[in-house]
């Protein structure tokens, strides 16, 4: 039997949301916070770069960048369908009707692309005033979590256009209908889920920002940011946009990002080196990876 895709959610984010990671103060104490290194210049610079190309790649050169034909098509030369095991099991999440796909399809733009910045902006906001910092903390600490988000952006648009993978709900049309799909130069750009490399390099660097910041309360960006992550990926799962490897490197890769553009450009001033400041960032294991053994520092 098929799960709905909401029942799926919702017990994912029930697993994810104990993932809080450890505060950096203990509770009645007030916050040492940190200047980081941040110029306005070169990081602006940096920021409207990246942005730039990842907009105008997509607004304006999509159709000439874009393959036109798949690359990486999961079907062998005479048309047998090599599809792994893992999406093919993923698909599962997938909607059965086309109004179910449209729906996952818009709630994941709303949730990836408004609710999700909005409100993780406006956390970072909220608890930087709580724990005292000043005024011009907050534009620094937007500029560096849109800056990981851009270039997490970049990457993830450089990569669909080299990999050139065929979309699921394409994979599974006749070849005489592919080039009928409401948007053609989208058929083939799979790999890997654009909506979940932004979500998860949002959550990842306003966490990583707070806590080298020294922000209290930072657990709240984690404890709701990460479900709210995940639910852009299986939303996009639901609306056939993605295969589940699609989503998970999406999640990997732009996690990734949002944590080494903060470490890297703007750790804290004064530290040695940022394999210093990395060791000082705790991150509490999710309930899960502590009952499969993993343990560790984020």
């Amino acid at each position: 039997m098929r799960l709905p895709i909401q029942a799926v959610a919702i017990a994912l984010l029930l697993a994810v949301v104990p993932a809080f990671p450890a505060s950096a103060q203990n509770s009645g104490d007030e916050p040492k916070l940190h200047e980081l290194r941040f110029d306005w210049t070169r990081d602006g610079i940096v920021t409207g770069a990246a942005g730039i190309l990842w907009i105008s790649s997509e607004a304006f050169f999509k159709d000439n960048l874009a393959p036109a034909e798949c690359r990486w098509c999961d079907r062998a030369p005479d048309g047998t369908d090599r599809l792994n095991r893992l999406d093919r099991w993923g698909r599962g999440l997938a909607g059965t009707t086309e109004a179910s796909r449209t729906r996952a399809h818009q709630w994941s733009n709303v949730i990836g692309f408004a609710a999700l910045p909005v409100g993780l902006l406006g956390f970072q906001y909220a608890i930087g005033r709580d724990s005292g910092a000043p005024t011009r903390f907050f534009a620094e600490d937007a500029t560096m979590i849109v800056q990981s988000t851009a270039i997490a952006a970049l990457a993830n648009q450089t990569v669909k256009f080299i990999a050139g993978r065929e979309r699921p709900f394409v994979h599974v049309l006749p070849e005489d209908q592919k080039a009928l799909t409401a948007h053609p130069n989208d058929n083939n750009l799979s790999f890997y889920s654009g909506h979940s490399s932004l979500a998860f390099s949002l959550v990842v660097s306003t966490g990583t920002v707070a806590a080298l910041r020294g922000y209290k309360h930072q657990a709240w960006i984690w404890g709701v940011g990460l479900p709210l992550a995940t639910s852009v990926g299986l939303l996009r799962m639901g609306a056939d946009k993605h295969y589940l490897s699609d989503v998970a490197t999406g999640a990997l890769l732009g996690s990734a990002i949002g944590f080494a553009v903060p470490m890297l450009l703007h750790g804290r001033k004064g530290d040695a080196t940022p394999s210093t400041q990395a060791s000082q960032v705790q991150v509490t294991p999710v309930a899960g990876a502590r009952m499969a053994g993993i343990s560790g520092t984020f």
